[in-house]
């Protein structure tokens, strides 16, 4: 059983979080192939959506054993030549989703999106296959 990490975008917690019955999401059926990290900005896209105690600690015991990945040098780097690339082509997505994809990239990290309309316009950005058959 491969345990590489993956990155996972703000999408796939949400998705978690919206489930009554939380096998039936795409965060739990990724759980047995791969270890969890996320980018600084998921993080803070999740938290200014928490709105009760109870939300607060699903969040904290879900991310008890993921890796934050923060926003460094090397990220912003990346993130400038995705913006660069994508400006031209009339391309840009929002800054949150493109920094999220540097923070990936930076690391040397797939991505795991329920978004992919927007992060497969980001070149050498590697996306995990959430096809139903594989996931």
């Amino acid at each position: 059983m491969d345990t590489s990490t993956i990155v996972l975008d703000t999408s796939i917690l949400i998705d978690f979080f919206r489930k009554q019955d939380k096998t039936k999401s795409v965060l739990f059926q990724l759980t047995d192939k791969y270890r969890f990290s996320i980018s600084v900005i998921t993080a803070f896209e999740i938290k200014i959506g928490i709105q009760s105690e109870s939300q607060k600690d699903d969040y904290n015991v879900i991310t008890k054993n993921i890796e934050l990945l923060p926003i460094d040098n090397v990220c912003i780097d990346e993130a400038v030549i995705i913006y660069k690339a994508l400006k031209p082509k009339n391309a840009l997505i929002e800054l949150a989703d493109l920094l999220i994809g540097a923070t990936a990239i930076s690391n040397s990290v797939p991505l795991a999106t329920l978004n992919k309309k927007h992060f497969e316009r980001i070149p050498n950005l590697v996306l995990i296959d959430l096809s139903p058959n594989t996931t």
